[in-house]
C-alpha cells in the first residue's frame, strides 16, 4: 500500500464516493450536503468518512476502509485526519457494538442512546 493522503472531497469527484460505497457498502450513499473526507492513495480512495449536519450537531457516518485494507490502521489514521472536523460541532456516531472499542481507540467517547439529542436519533 502507497501513503495515503486524507482530505476533503472535492465536489466534482462526488460520484467516485458513491461508486466507492456501491462496490464495498451497498446501504451507504453519501449525499451533497455531507462533509466527506477520504484517505487516498495512488490506487484511488482507500477509506471515507461523511459528517452529516442536524441543526447545532454533526453525525459522523458511513465511515469506510476498502476491504482489502482494513485491519492496517487506515480507520484509525482517518479519525485522526478528522480530527479539527471533529471538534468543530459537538459530533455523535451510531456505532455498533463491535465498533465501539475502535471508536474509543481513537478518543470518541460512548454515549448512551437516552443523551443524543433528539433531532439526531431521527436521522
Amino acid at each position: 500500500m502507497s501513503k495515503l493522503s486524507f482530505h476533503l472531497l472535492e465536489p466534482l469527484r462526488f460520484p467516485l464516493i458513491n461508486r466507492f460505497y456501491k462496490a464495498y457498502y451497498p446501504a451507504g450513499k453519501a449525499k451533497k450536503d455531507e462533509t466527506i473526507w477520504v484517505g487516498e492513495s495512488n490506487q484511488g480512495i482507500q477509506c471515507c468518512v461523511r459528517f452529516k449536519y442536524i441543526e447545532d450537531y454533526q453525525l459522523l457516518t458511513g465511515m469506510l476502509v476498502h476491504p482489502e485494507q482494513r485491519g492496517q490502521g487506515i480507520g484509525q489514521h482517518l479519525l485522526q485526519a478528522v480530527q479539527d472536523q471533529l471538534t468543530q460541532q459537538p459530533c455523535y456516531c451510531f456505532a455498533f457494538a463491535y465498533l465501539e472499542a475502535f471508536y474509543q481507540a481513537a478518543a470518541l467517547s460512548p454515549c448512551p442512546m437516552t443523551h443524543y439529542p433528539h433531532r439526531c436519533k431521527a436521522a
